[in-house]
């Protein structure tokens, strides 16, 4: 059976990588994590973009273990703040931070800015590499909205931006869709979908 590492330690993060590649299984693809393969370190991630980032994590983890791997990277990005916190935004203010933190800092700096200066993107990267062909496929994938006001106070922990990020589309926090409209604009969703198709056929 072909074996495929999903790379990451956001528990959040892996129920959605494992959702989106779940077809993979039906094309004899055995799915792991880092916890199956007992990887518990991490790379020093370096990139300037998502995109840098997404393909240092996915050679890494892929070389450290020889298995295909697919690994991501995303974020906030704030127009009026030059796209902060961008690669930043699980560490703006450190590693240590935590979800309510960041909440309340990316609030601070957006203090008596009305509604149309708080235009924002969540943006993904998702990269795929097989260490044994060196083959690399690349999507990335983005969200259009705002952040709102204050904080919608129903934070999903280790996505704690969706506590303020309201969604144009459905002009909804992005914490309260429903699972219906969270599958339809979920942007690591619809990149992994693509990857998957790519993948599939290679």
């Amino acid at each position: 059976m072909k074996q495929i590492l999903l790379a990451t330690h956001n528990k959040a993060k892996l129920s959605e990588l494992m959702l989106g590649a779940r077809s993979l299984k039906d094309h004899g693809w055995e799915i792991l994590s880092l916890s199956d393969v007992k990887v518990t370190i991490d790379p020093e991630e370096t990139g300037k973009t998502f995109e840098d980032n997404s393909i240092l994590k996915a050679k890494y983890y892929g070389d450290l273990t020889n298995l295909p791997t697919i690994a991501d990277d995303g974020g906030l990005l704030i127009d009026i703040l030059n796209g902060e916190p961008g690669v930043k935004s699980k560490r703006w203010l450190g590693y240590d931070a935590t979800d309510e933190e960041l909440i309340e800092y990316t609030l601070k700096r957006l203090k008596n800015l009305p509604i149309h200066k708080r235009t924002a993107y969540l943006q993904t990267s998702l990269c795929f590499y097989n260490p044994q062909t060196k083959q690399t496929i690349l999507k990335k994938e983005r969200i259009k909205g705002y952040i709102g006001l204050k904080s919608s106070g129903r934070p999903t922990q280790g996505y704690p931006y969706r506590a303020l990020f309201i969604v144009t589309k459905y002009n909804k926090y992005y914490d309260e869709l429903t699972d219906e409209e969270h599958h339809a604009i979920n942007h690591r969703l619809k990149a992994l979908r693509w990857l998957v198709e790519k993948i599939i056929k290679s």
